[in-house]
């Protein structure tokens, strides 16, 4: 009986159970703490993807308003100055309407100039529709022909010569810049095809 009582003394001062208790804690602190790593781990995981699902969209929006230009360029002349520089644009596969109304304010195509002597930023141009409505969108499907006027008058752009490089940028409110970079030939025919 003495061994029993001494046996159940030495349990009663024993610290093991303490031990499994601490344990228990430390495993409780290790799974909150994980628990908060992953919430911030997948808080950003969701922030990221939502910006990068912007910029997918974003991306989309940009080619997706894009317009091609279909054929050449023609250019006409008189006393070997260009009188008209013209070429025809649609938008490219599954591409958005794009506006072409040369005297709206806002939401606008605009198109610049540039050559060696001269830039113009806001160049004055008209639109023929060659095939679908006859609105100033230009839609999926259609064809629309831009023209420039560059002769000389008062208030009007430099004349431009023989032996000229000059680029035009068709900026559309949305989508993409369409570059188009030419040179004139050293002699001006009443009708040329620029390549």
């Amino acid at each position: 009986m003495r061994t029993f009582k001494q046996g159940v003394a030495s349990v009663a001062r024993s610290e093991r159970g303490i031990t499994g208790l601490e344990t228990a804690i430390i495993l409780i602190a290790f799974v909150v703490v994980a628990t908060v790593f992953a919430f911030v781990v997948l808080t950003t995981g969701i922030f990221s993807s939502e910006r990068g699902k912007e910029t997918v969209f974003a991306g989309l929006a940009k080619a997706r308003g894009t317009m091609e230009m279909r054929g050449g360029i023609v250019a006409t002349s008189t006393g070997g100055v260009i009188d008209d520089i013209q070429f025809a644009v649609a938008t490219t596969a599954g591409g958005d309407p794009i506006p072409l109304d040369p005297a709206a304010t806002n939401n606008r195509t605009v198109l610049a100039y540039r050559d060696e002597t001269t830039v113009d930023n806001d160049v004055v141009y008209t639109v023929t529709p060659i095939s679908g409505d006859a609105d100033n969108l230009l839609e999926a499907g259609e064809l629309t022909v831009i023209t420039i006027n560059r002769a000389t008058g008062i208030d009007g752009p430099p004349a431009m010569a023989a032996n000229t490089r000059f680029t035009f940028e068709v900026q559309t409110p949305v989508g993409a810049v369409l570059d188009i970079t030419r040179s004139l030939p050293v002699a001006l025919d009443p009708v040329m095809q620029l390549h």
